[in-house]
């Protein structure tokens, strides 16, 4: 979806920021500005000013500043087209769609309206089951057993599904309403013989943990059993509003206080959650019955640059952060601190603080294991490295680990640490790697926009790649591809990466910067990247660009579905394929004597023939 610049800049003429701010700061007049503290950093005295007349505030204390548009996102965690309709929500206006077809445009709505009514149903469930807790002795007992207050209870909203299995009839007259089953609190089931449709409610007798966007909004649920039934916990399932690989139990209720402490501490369930807001942690948020993922982390680190991932230090507890760690290594970059909690096997952070106290828990997460230590810890494992098979073994196990670092100084530390621990030096395991490398064949067809897995940055080489008149025309046409679709450069392989990177002029500068800021911020909307790039020796032509496309800001990893996948396939192919045969005339001309030259020369004819298939493969022409 794209936003025509002419509606931004309408909603910010009729936005009063002061009036935006205002909501969550409490401001002062103070001259011509009004002033407040600062909502993105702890301070006792404010250095935090809006300008009625300028419609911008700052902070002087940690450097924020924008407009209204930047305040929500910063504020709530909102991509740019969140924060854009929701402005435009609060003052009345309809944000356009000028790209999109009217059939498009009547989906999209269609769309917004069914979200907001599944939002309207799940919150009238939530108040339901809150009046439940209030009329439940036996569930406000299991909660007071817990040690939870009626103050954080009521802050986390939480409430009570009573037994019974249709106990949402006396809330919902119309017990068969479609959007029920498609909220996910009612589930529906028919025997074996296809006979009469039985509907009952998805959570019965649970203590019910209302699951809320960055906005506020309700969108799922998590339920505890009182007692040891099994499933102990339960979650929504995927709906239209909901997405477990996305969401952050408490995220809403913790974004404040994740400032105010200066990091957030990432805990394995809700239970964790609101047990810490009660002992003195409000910063904590978990995830929801699955793995961290990149998303997870991405969407953490636009509120701190500091995540603590706290775990059981048993088996499963070692292998949750794992897989964080595996989330967590794309993002590690020279500003920003990882660490990894490990409680005693026997005790959760609930149990740890009522048995030791909050300043023990405290000193446990100041001294928690740095994501430096914990990645060779990873590697390490299962390695004797008293012997030379297992020194090769741990530089195998760390190569995938240390490839998905972005560049800069803690991953050329790390390099120079596993280079000691295989004992060899730090050119001979880059050589080791690099050659590890150049060994694998080529992307199968259509691969070269296959998702990154890992995530990992695209390898830096020094060599820099000359540029053709046809090469320029495919990388024109990648570049207005990417500043469509921020998105697309995720998809991108890492040897993709690289012949982009490595191309001379202003296209390898603007590459190899695009390629910095997606491992440094993720995929950011068209906004974003105008504004970093200003300064650029590459600005003037990436405008150019971007004009020439009558493209507009984009949101956060949101594709045009008009523009398919494969043109950014084919473009790139047909990059990788002029790279090669460069390559391979260079190659060519090394004298016959020359003993690598034939190994290469059957190296690059390979690759060839590869990226030629995927060009058939794709219903396109390869080019003589």
């Amino acid at each position: 979806m794209a936003i025509p610049q002419s509606f931004i800049q309408e909603l910010l003429a009729r936005a009063d920021v002061v009036e935006i701010v205002g909501r969550t700061v409490q401001l002062k007049k103070g001259g011509a500005n009004f002033m407040g503290l600062c909502p993105f950093h702890a301070e006792k005295s404010p250095s935090f000013t809006v300008s009625p007349t300028k419609q911008f505030y700052h902070c002087f204390g940690c450097g924020k500043h924008g407009d209204a548009i930047n305040f929500l996102m910063e504020q709530t965690g909102m991509s740019f087209i969140e924060a854009v309709k929701d402005l435009a929500q609060h003052y009345g206006l309809q944000v356009p769609e000028d790209d999109a077809s009217p059939q498009d445009r009547a989906r999209a709505a269609e769309q917004r309206q069914k979200q907001a009514t599944l939002n309207d149903v799940l919150e009238k469930a939530g108040e339901a089951w809150r009046k439940q807790l209030k009329s439940s002795p036996r569930a406000v007992d299991y909660l007071k057993g817990r040690g939870l207050s009626g103050e954080v209870a009521k802050a986390f909203g939480l409430g009570y599904a009573p037994e019974g299995w249709r106990s949402l009839a006396s809330v919902f007259p119309q017990y068969d309403d479609p959007l029920l089953v498609e909220s996910g609190l009612v589930i529906t089931s028919t025997d074996d013989n296809g006979g009469e449709e039985k509907r009952y409610d998805r959570f019965r007798d649970r203590i019910m943990f209302p699951i809320r966007n960055v906005k506020g909004e309700c969108i799922g649920f998590g339920g505890r059993v009182l007692g040891d039934e099994k499933p102990k916990y339960l979650n929504s399932p995927e709906t239209p509003v909901f997405s477990k690989g996305h969401e952050l139990y408490g995220l809403f209720e913790a974004r404040n206080a994740i400032r105010d402490a200066g990091y957030v501490l990432v805990t394995e369930g809700y239970m964790d959650v609101v047990a810490l807001a009660q002992l003195g942690f409000p910063n904590a948020v978990a995830t929801l019955g699955t793995a961290c993922t990149t998303d997870h982390v991405q969407k953490l680190f636009r509120f701190t640059d500091s995540v603590v991932f706290s775990f059981d230090g048993d088996s499963a507890g070692r292998r949750a952060a794992r897989r964080a760690l595996d989330g967590a290594l794309p993002y590690a970059t020279d500003v920003r601190s990882i660490k990894f909690l490990f409680l005693p096997a026997e005790h959760d952070p609930d149990s740890y603080i009522r048995e030791n106290g909050k300043e023990a828990f405290a000193r446990c997460v100041g001294e928690a294991v740095p994501l430096s230590r914990f990645l060779i810890e990873a590697a390490r494992e299962g390695c004797d490295l008293s012997s030379a098979e297992g020194r090769a073994r741990l530089a195998s196990n760390a190569k995938p680990l240390w490839s998905q670092l972005p560049d800069g100084a803690l991953k050329r530390q790390l390099l120079k640490e596993i280079a000691g621990q295989v004992q060899v030096e730090t050119q001979e395991l880059q050589e080791l790697w690099g050659s590890a490398k150049s060994k694998e064949g080529p992307p199968p067809a259509g691969a070269s926009a296959a998702p990154r897995r890992d995530n990992r940055p695209a390898p830096r080489n020094s060599r820099r790649l000359p540029i053709r008149p046809a090469m320029e025309a495919g990388a024109s046409n990648i570049a207005r591809l990417v500043f469509r679709n921020p998105g697309f450069w995720e998809q991108l392989t890492a040897a993709d990466h690289e012949v982009l990177c490595q191309l001379e002029g202003t296209f390898g500068d603007l590459f190899r910067w695009i390629d910095s800021q997606v491992h440094e911020h993720g995929a950011q909307p068209m906004a974003a990247l105008l504004a970093g790039m200003a300064g650029q020796p590459f600005e003037a032509q990436a405008r150019q660009l971007i004009e020439f496309d009558n493209l507009q800001p984009l949101g956060r990893q949101i594709e045009d579905p008009e523009t398919p996948l494969s043109d950014l396939r084919v473009a790139v192919t047909r990059l990788h394929l002029e790279a090669i045969d460069m390559e391979l005339k260079q190659v060519q001309s090394l004298p016959s004597g020359d003993g690598t030259r034939i190994e290469q020369e059957k190296q690059l004819i390979q690759q060839q023939l590869a990226y030629k298939k995927s060009l058939h493969d794709l219903g396109k022409p390869v080019r003589t």
